[in-house]
């Protein structure tokens, strides 16, 4: 029995009840075949599935395209769509976006280019950002002989399914709430962004940075610091991998952290149980990377963790770890990894590695400012990821 099709989404605004329509993408868009005779126009386009249509040369910072060449590419108008058939893993099918550039370009004619008609552009936009237009792709395209192209015929794409509310009002306010959605993220990634700069200039101004002193300082605090290795300053401990044969899923064994892809974000990934015991690193330990890449650190946040051997633990408070992110953020660990065929370094290169230490006033005072903005900025990629979650929702619930 043919499973019943559905005629409308499932979360829609009050007062809209009517069935959806069923339309093909011939029916509310044309095919741009205008092709740049002349060369009328330079400025060559590419379709990006991470960052939608923008210009080739932002895109490679360079020019691919022949600009003796470029008669035969079609012209893209501002607000026109491209669907571009390389695959990847944020479009399965291929990428179809809209040219939000404000200007007109030209793009290479492998890509489809259309023009919507009498439909809302913004509500295309999204639709196409869905995965309800996934299925028709699968049953009429195929991979063929390249892996990293999708092929499907002009004519079968002309027939790609669209539902969509016939009321123009909804299509509108579907769209609108997409963008405003989509430019509150922005604005929360663009803050991210702008905390996570301030952190690495507070690290660059208030750390030791080439032997030059902290630029930045708190008031009363004049003293030198003194530098000394960090074996004679604190207890470093290198870890030692159990045998492979005691490793486990079994989660009454205890957290290996074997290397870096077990710390993430300041904090230990369970990943790997082991049974057999033996280094270990307790609650609030610095953890550091030995391994590829070398000096990638976390807190453990674990009453006791198995420590590996591509794995250090040391003992130090929020200065100290805030000393060795700034250490990693520079390219500290690069002198000791150069020319090895296996990026790691050596206890003797760990504990012999020189840093700095202050009064203890100053180091309580300079790791509370870092902890807090760590905090901050764990908030905020929180608020994204709700964000992009409730985006996820209404993409998956507004349309069919």
């Amino acid at each position: 029995m043919a499973k019943e099709e559905k005629k409308a989404p499932k979360l829609r605004f009050n007062g809209y009840t009517n069935d959806w329509e069923r339309k093909k993408l011939g029916d509310v868009a044309e095919k741009v075949i205008q092709k740049n005779n002349n060369n009328a126009f330079k400025n060559v386009l590419t379709n990006s599935a991470e960052y939608g249509i923008i210009s080739q040369r932002d895109f490679f910072e360079r020019n691919i395209a022949n600009k003796n060449n470029i008669s035969t590419y079609y012209i893209v108008q501002n607000d026109d769509f491209v669907y571009n058939p390389r695959i990847s893993n944020l479009a399965p099918y291929g990428p179809i976006n809209r040219n939000k550039t404000g200007y007109t370009g030209i793009i290479y004619p492998l890509y489809y280019v259309f023009r919507v008609l009498n439909i809302n552009t913004a509500f295309i936009e999204w639709y196409f950002k869905t995965t309800c237009w996934h299925k028709f792709m699968y049953q009429h395209g195929d991979s063929g002989a390249r892996s990293d192209r999708f092929s499907i015929k002009d004519n079968e794409l002309k027939k790609l399914p669209i539902k969509l509310p016939a009321d123009d009002m909804e299509q509108e306010k579907i769209a609108k709430t997409l963008t405003s959605l989509d430019n509150t993220l922005q604005l929360h990634e663009d803050h991210l962004q702008f905390l996570h700069s301030f952190k690495s200039f507070l690290l660059q101004k208030m750390f030791f940075d080439n032997d030059i002193p902290p630029l930045l300082r708190f008031n009363k605090f004049t003293e030198k610091w003194n530098q000394c290795k960090l074996n004679d300053h604190t207890i470093v401990t290198m870890g030692q991998s159990p045998n492979s044969k005691n490793y486990t899923n079994n989660q009454t064994g205890k957290i290996l952290v074997q290397g870096n892809a077990d710390l993430y974000k300041n904090k230990i990934l369970k990943r790997v149980f082991t049974t057999e015991v033996t280094k270990t690193a307790v609650k609030n330990d610095i953890l550091i990377s030995v391994r590829a890449p070398v000096g990638d650190i976390a807190r453990n946040q674990y009453e006791s963790v198995v420590i590996g051997r591509g794995i250090a633990s040391i003992k130090g408070n929020d200065f100290l770890y805030y000393q060795l992110e700034k250490m990693k953020n520079n390219g500290f660990w690069n002198k000791y990894i150069a020319g090895s065929t296996f990026e790691s370094i050596t206890g003797k290169d760990l504990k012999n590695t020189k840093i700095y230490t202050t009064n203890s006033d100053e180091e309580r005072k300079i790791g509370n400012i870092f902890s807090s903005l760590t905090k901050i900025i764990q908030l905020q990629e929180h608020k994204i990821d709700s964000l992009k979650k409730l985006k996820q929702f209404l993409l998956q619930n507004m349309f069919i």
